[in-house]
C-alpha cells in the first residue's frame, strides 16, 4: 500500500484528524470515494482477529477487576498462570484506542508465558473505553496526563496486594501505551523492566530518574516517533541507564497489532514478543 496512506491513517488517529477530514484526504489519494472505502477495512483494525487463546483456557485465569487509582476506581483485565510458582507482574498499557479485545488477547499471552498480567483501562476515569473506536480516540484527549500516569502506577500496587507475585514488576506498552511505559519508568523507581514498543519517549531531563532496565522497539517507517530516538539513546547513556534498542527495518508504527491488517508485521512482531518474553524473564525472575 502506498505510504502516504499509511501514513496520513498515522495522522488520523494520532493527531487525530477528524474522520470527515480524513476521509476526504483519502480520497484524494485513492482518487475517488469509492476506492476510499475499499481501502478502509485494509488500515482500520478489526476486533474479530484479536483473540488467538481462548479466554477458557485452563493453562492461566482471567479477571475483570477493579483497583483504587489516583482519584476513583480503575476497570482492568488480570490474566495470571493458572498454576505455577510466584511469578513477576507485568502491566500491559494499551494504545490510544483504550482496552480493547487486542490488548485482552495480549495480556493473555503475558499469562501464557508465565506472568502475572495487568491490563488497565486508562479510560475508566470517563467511564470506561467504549465500542467505537474514534470516540475512544478522541476520549484520550480529555485525560490529566499526571493523574493518567498515578492510574497505572497504582496498578502495581494492586497486582501486589494480590500476592500472587514474586515481588518484582515490570510493563509493556504499546503506542499510547509505549509512552505511557517511559512514564512508568521514570516515576517508578522499584521498577524492574520497562518495553516501550513505539512510544514517544519522556524528556531528557526525566531520564535520569529511571532505575529500570528499557528494552526499545521501534519500526523502521515509524518517522513520527523515531525522531525523538537519538536524543533519548544519547540521553540514556548519559544516565548510565541500562537499556536495548531494536529498530525493524520494514515495520509500520503498529506492527505489533495483529488486528491491524496493513500494518501488521508478523516478521517484527513475533521477533519483538520473544525479544519482550526473554528480557521480562531474565529481570522478573
Amino acid at each position: 500500500m502506498d505510504q502516504k496512506i499509511i501514513d496520513l491513517f498515522d495522522e488520523y488517529t494520532h493527531r487525530p484528524l477528524k474522520r470527515e477530514e480524513f476521509l476526504r484526504r483519502l480520497a484524494s489519494l485513492t482518487g475517488s470515494t469509492a476506492a476510499a472505502l475499499a481501502v478502509l477495512p485494509l488500515l482500520e483494525v478489526n476486533y474479530a482477529h484479536a483473540q488467538t487463546l481462548d479466554e477458557q483456557d485452563d493453562r492461566f485465569k482471567t479477571e475483570r477487576i477493579i483497583y483504587p487509582g489516583s482519584e476513583g476506581d480503575m476497570k482492568g483485565y488480570l490474566a495470571y498462570p493458572s498454576k505455577g510458582p510466584k511469578a513477576g507482574g507485568v502491566i500491559v498499557i494499551h494504545e490510544n484506542r483504550g482496552l480493547n479485545p487486542h490488548i485482552e488477547d495480549v495480556t493473555r499471552r503475558m499469562a501464557l508465558a508465565g506472568f502475572v498480567a495487568l491490563a488497565p483501562d486508562g479510560l475508566s476515569p470517563l467511564g470506561g473505553t467504549p465500542e467505537n473506536a474514534d470516540q475512544a480516540r478522541d476520549m484520550f484527549q480529555k485525560l490529566d496526563p499526571a493523574k493518567t500516569t498515578a492510574n497505572f502506577s497504582a496498578g502495581f500496587d494492586y497486582l501486589a496486594s494480590r500476592g500472587l507475585t514474586n515481588g518484582k514488576f515490570g510493563c509493556v506498552g504499546f503506542c499510547w501505551g509505549g509512552g505511557m511505559a517511559n512514564n512508568l519508568a521514570v516515576n517508578r523507581p522499584d521498577l524492574k523492566a520497562a518495553v516501550p514498543f513505539y512510544g514517544r519517549q519522556p524528556a531528557a531531563t526525566d531520564v535520569p530518574r529511571i532505575k529500570a532496565a528499557l528494552q526499545l522497539h521501534y519500526a523502521g517507517m515509524d518517522e513520527r516517533i523515531n525522531a525523538g530516538i537519538e536524543p533519548f539513546e544519547t540521553a540514556l547513556k548519559a544516565a548510565g541507564v541500562p537499556y536495548q534498542l531494536f529498530v525493524y527495518p520494514d515495520a509500520q508504527h503498529a506492527f505489533h497489532n495483529d488486528t491491524a491488517p496493513t500494518r501488521y508485521n508478523e516478521a517484527a512482531a513475533k521477533l519483538a514478543w520473544s525479544r519482550t518474553i526473554d528480557f521480562l524473564r531474565e529481570k522478573l525472575s
